[in-house]
């Protein structure tokens, strides 16, 4: 099948590999030609830009920072998805993207008579999880390409709903990191080793997947991640957002919106998201540090 991918970063790189690898051709395009290097040696073919991308495919994906890099590649009516591809084609986002936003492109692309599925992503290809929303009937014709590059596809429901999933499981893992990261401040506070409390918690009632982030990255000092600071404070500034919209509390999410937004302030944005514990660090006095136990 005749594919285009568009954002080969840090995600979308090793999903348009997996694509390739089920044995699919694949146009690709980033605005850094260097992100698709490895692609281009396994047999994909770059395109100047969204439109020559979706010129060559029957089913355009993107992955990229955010919502408004979505709305521009795909609605520029100069060089965007919707120009270049022809009606029965289909359109797959899976960017962590506002669902006010995505459900703007998908009537923009349903009037085109485009297929249109949201697919944002949790993990790492070709293992990770894939919540989609759209038309059941659409997402039973693309199934599979979605599973060849996640181990769990999930329907969740109409047009939106894969972000609005996303969203949600971002609000808790994340507001799960900060939680945990004050957890041991005040064990670090209290004179406890914290290389003991980091062996204690996984097996206790604090235990959550974020937290094995603390004791590999933070303890260290080096704050170490795939994902950026700032691509997870636009992912919980938009889960907090939903809940306004929606009208649910969000009174947890409150807070660690406003602790991404001073690592920002202070220039974390580019460093690894567990670098954000240093905000609370400076509030506590103390730092997270720890010898690596034996």
């Amino acid at each position: 099948m005749q594919l285009g991918f568009i954002g080969t970063g840090t995600m979308g790189n090793p999903m348009a590999r997996c694509l390739l690898e089920g044995g699919h051709r694949v146009a690709v395009y980033d605005i850094r030609r260097e992100a698709t290097t490895n692609l281009c040696e396994m047999g994909a073919h770059w395109a100047d830009g969204p439109r020559a991308v979706a010129e060559a495919s029957e089913v355009v994906f993107t992955s990229l920072p955010g919502p408004a890099e979505v709305e521009k590649v795909v609605l520029n009516p100069a060089d965007g998805i919707l120009t270049g591809l022809r009606p029965g084609n289909a359109y797959i986002d899976m960017t962590t993207n506002s669902p006010t936003v995505f459900r703007r492109i998908a009537e923009a692309c349903r009037a085109r008579g485009i297929e249109v599925l949201d697919a944002p992503v949790s993990g790492r290809p070709p293992n990770m999880t894939i919540m989609v929303g759209g038309d059941e009937a659409v997402f039973a014709r693309h199934r599979h390409l979605l599973e060849c590059m996640g181990k769990n596809v999930f329907y969740v429901g109409g047009t939106a709903t894969g972000c609005i999933a996303k969203l949600v499981s971002q609000y808790l893992g994340y507001s799960n990191f900060i939680a945990a990261a004050e957890g041991l401040l005040i064990g670090a506070k209290a004179g406890i080793d914290l290389n003991v409390l980091a062996q204690i918690i996984p097996v206790s009632a604090g235990a959550s997947r974020t937290f094995e982030n603390l004791p590999r990255s933070v303890f260290s000092g080096e704050f170490i991640s795939a994902g950026t600071l700032d691509i997870v404070a636009k992912d919980i500034n938009l889960a907090c957002e939903l809940a306004r919209d929606v009208q649910a509390p969000a009174r947890i999410g409150v807070v660690v919106d406003d602790v991404f937004k001073r690592a920002q302030a202070q220039g974390l944005g580019q460093s690894g998201f567990p670098a954000v514990v240093q905000i609370l660090e400076q509030m506590a006095g103390t730092e997270l540090r720890a010898p690596r136990s034996k």
